[in-house]
């Protein structure tokens, strides 16, 4: 017998997504969302090629917001879109994968390397909830003039104070001070700038 893990608890799936409690992907207004994304994500990819400056609204059509003078590279992977936030003068290289099941932020004058992971969804450790198709999600903020080398994977509920480098490659599972240089599996400084 399955295990009725909202007993007594009337939200939608995308509700209990949006308060950041555990959920379901199976709601129809989730699935049209992403759908949502992906066609977004591909008519700019198809219209940057063709000119980037006339890409420009599609892009902030898909993300939340989108500060003067940004560039990101396609392609551009992202669960919604609408939960990602970039500013001014922000420089995003190729293959950008950002699930943004939760919020990600990613602050002003950026340098992201190519195939950057911002991964905010997270799953349960035991079995059965995971095996039940329960998830959830923690929010990514990455704060001014942070550079991320090629490579780098940021996990849930993870900060980047302003002015630090993460070195390529290095996966970042706690949070890192401001302007430091921090690499590794797991990211640790091992420089102050």
């Amino acid at each position: 017998m399955a295990t009725d893990h909202f007993a007594g608890d009337p939200r939608t799936n995308l509700e209990r997504m949006l308060a950041g409690d555990l959920y379901i992907a199976d709601d129809p207004e989730i699935a049209r969302r992403q759908q949502r994304a992906m066609r977004l994500a591909a008519g700019y990819r198809a219209a940057y090629v063709e000119d980037a400056r006339k890409a420009r609204p599609m892009l902030a059509e898909l993300l939340a917001e989108v500060g003067e003078d940004v560039d990101v590279r396609p392609p551009l992977y992202v669960d919604y879109g609408s939960n990602i936030s970039i500013g001014a003068r922000t420089f995003v290289n190729y293959n950008l994968t950002a699930l943004d099941v939760a919020r990600i932020t990613i602050g002003e004058d950026c340098q992201i390397g190519p195939n950057v992971q911002l991964l905010t969804p997270t799953h349960p450790v035991e079995p059965e909830p995971r095996r039940d198709k329960l998830e959830a999600a923690l929010p990514i903020t990455i704060g001014d003039n942070v550079w991320l080398g090629g490579g780098v994977i940021v996990c849930p509920g993870v900060s980047i104070g302003d002015n630090s480098v993460i070195g390529a490659g290095s996966v970042v599972t706690k949070d890192v001070p401001a302007g430091v240089v921090a690499v590794g599996n797991p990211a640790r400084p091992v420089r102050t700038l």
